[in-house]
């Protein structure tokens, strides 16, 4: 029965590499604006927002970018020296950057989880093949 346990604990670790892998891959975030921005007399501090400040912020932004389209103005309409459209993908990489921390966090906990779960012959097994490999066995 172990085995079995095992083996499927083992697929499910490959599945949260192949995801753990998929996550590295996403490209750094780099700002189009100063992540400084003063609106309706508060300053944020793009970098130390939560994701909930993100998504409301974002969302507000993207009313105001909106209704400037709207009424013609998009193309003279700033806040804070930037374009709302700008602060809009600033806030979007922001939370899709804390979105992979949270995602990475959440699979580092199931990795272990699974990792306790194996049987003390499995990971008798896997540790033996470890030190094989760094031997160049």
């Amino acid at each position: 029965m172990s085995n079995k346990n095992d083996a499927r604990i083992l697929e499910l670790k490959k599945q949260i590499q192949e995801k753990k892998d998929k996550l590295s891959k996403v490209k750094k975030f780099t700002p189009l604006t100063n992540m400084s921005l003063e609106l309706d007399g508060t300053r944020y501090n793009l970098n130390v927002l939560t994701k909930e400040q993100a998504i409301h912020l974002a969302v507000k932004l993207n009313s105001y970018y909106t209704a400037a389209i709207d009424l013609g103005f998009d193309d003279q309409y700033q806040i804070s020296g930037y374009p709302p459209c700008e602060w809009v993908q600033d806030l979007v990489s922001r939370i899709v950057t804390l979105s992979k921390k949270d995602e990475e966090k959440a699979l580092a906990t199931t990795e272990a989880k699974l990792s306790k779960m194996l049987s003390d012959e499995k990971q008798v097994e896997l540790e033996l093949d470890e030190i094989a490999s760094l031997l160049g066995d």
